[in-house]
């Protein structure tokens, strides 16, 4: 199992884990990535609710983009501190306490009698968003083995676009009520699945058992999943190659450590070029572009529930190849395919091309980004850091990440309304380029690695020709 093994070094024999031992990691992972389902819910869910609200509080449109954007910089504090609190009570704990906010967000939202009650929610949702977003990789990193670990990881960035096609879907159910507070409170149901399976169905991570102390348990738990003679391997590996300082809270410090920093320079700037190559933009704002392309927006939920279902699909793709390819061929194939697509997506705008051409070149755009980069990103988070550093490192790569969605957001709109639309396309076609020569230069294969063969081959990228 890929959380045993990064640190002890074990690799090979312990990847052998009877059928039925894989069938209880895939069920743990599913309900842990409950987490990312939540992402996509609450970030999804506001685009619909918000023409609803909008008429309710009779809110100006500083106060609209404020209830979207706040969420953003919630989820930023959230991801910072999520992974000392993982780190301290473990991940179990601390994907049930993320529930717990989950819920009070949302009953926050369900009851707000006005507008600043609402931004409050909207504040505690995105603690909770965020704290998940840095904390559910970790959990799947942890536990996977490493032939199934690219499919593991996978499942976050797969229930984020699940999250994200429900919460239209349930936009459109209650649109012709107009009933804003269900469809918030509709959430409540998968924060409370994340509760109760983090407290009662899932274990806690073995790799967090084995670092603080609590060995046997540990022990019983991989016995469990992979047998007697698997856990002994594992055990007597992981007792020769423990740290020194295995039970001492790590330091966020450690990550700019020379021997780390490559990690750390990794997982941040794949982080930004996740957002900066522009996928929210098409996001959230798909209705406002569609509209400038000549073609009707009258139903922008409709457009949105589309949109979403290409995202949803082309991760089901990732999910299917990116243990049987690898993640560098995916990330590689993404980013080429996002600078071409978004590309002539701005070429289409500036030429004034038919606008069916333009559409399509939105909807292959979003699925080159569907199917790489948008879950191989938080694959390589779960891969690519120390077990003693993983939570450390996953806060703040999810951090920057967080960030880049803010500044993308905001200032797309402003951009191409100075530049032009066209020619803000061109810029994301820029920034994927500059996205596609680093991954070529510095980005690791990690299928069916362990993280010393992980990092080695990473320290090999950053040495000095």
């Amino acid at each position: 199992m890929q959380g045993f093994s990064q640190n002890p070094g074990v690799h090979g024999p312990l990847e052998q884990i009877p059928a039925d031992g894989k069938r209880k990691i895939v069920g743990w992972a599913t309900v842990i990535a409950v987490g990312g389902f939540l992402f996509g819910y609450d970030t999804g869910v506001v685009s619909g609710a918000l023409l609803f609200i909008t008429r309710e509080f009779d809110l100006n449109s500083a106060q609209q983009g404020s209830i979207v954007s706040v969420l953003l910089i919630g989820a930023m504090v959230g991801a910072l501190c999520a992974g000392r609190v993982a780190d301290r009570l473990g991940r179990r704990m601390a994907l049930a306490l993320e529930s717990a906010i989950f819920i009070v967000g949302t009953v926050i939202a369900v009851t707000a009698p006005g507008y600043w009650v609402l931004l409050l929610a909207r504040v505690v949702l995105g603690l909770a968003v965020g704290a998940a977003s840095a904390t559910v990789p970790i959990y799947l990193s942890e536990i996977s083995p490493a032939e199934i670990r690219g499919r593991i990881l996978s499942l976050n960035q797969l229930l984020i676009t699940v999250g994200i096609v429900v919460s239209y879907l349930v936009d459109l159910a209650f649109s012709s009520s107009g009933s804003w507070r269900a469809m918030f409170g509709i959430g409540l149901i998968p924060a409370a699945v994340l509760g109760l399976g983090a407290l009662f169905v899932v274990p806690e991570s073995p790799a967090w058992l084995f670092t603080h102390g609590r060995a046997e348990r540990a022990y019983e738990l991989v016995r469990s999943v992979a047998g007697t003679d698997l856990a002994d391997d594992l055990s007597q590996r992981f007792q020769r190659n423990r740290p020194a300082a295995a039970n001492t809270p790590a330091s966020p410090r450690e990550l700019l450590a020379r021997q780390v920093r490559p990690a750390l320079i990794v997982g941040l700037a794949m982080a930004a070029i996740q957002q900066f190559g522009g996928i929210n933009t098409i996001i959230y704002f798909a209705p406002t572009i569609i509209e400038q392309t000549g073609l009707t927006a009258s139903n922008s939920i409709f457009y949105s529930v589309f949109i979403g279902t290409i995202n949803l699909v082309m991760t089901i793709v990732s999910i299917v190849t990116v243990d049987r390819f690898g993640r560098r061929p995916l990330l590689i194939g993404s980013l080429l395919g996002m600078l071409i697509t978004v590309a002539l997506l701005g070429i289409s705008f500036i030429a004034g091309m038919n606008p069916t051409l333009s559409l399509v070149f939105m909807v292959l755009y979003i699925a080159s980004f569907a199917a790489g980069l948008g879950p191989v990103f938080w694959v390589l988070v779960g891969e690519i850091f120390p077990q003693r550093l993983r939570a450390a490192g996953s806060s703040a790569a999810t951090t920057v990440n967080w960030l880049s969605n803010f500044v993308v957001s905001q200032a797309f709109l402003p951009l191409a309304n100075a530049l032009g639309q066209g020619q803000t396309f061109l810029i994301f076609a820029a920034i994927c380029l500059v996205g596609l020569l680093f991954v070529t230069r510095f980005v690791p294969e990690t299928k069916d690695r362990s993280y010393q063969e992980i990092d080695l081959s990473m320290q090999s990228r950053f040495a000095h020709d």
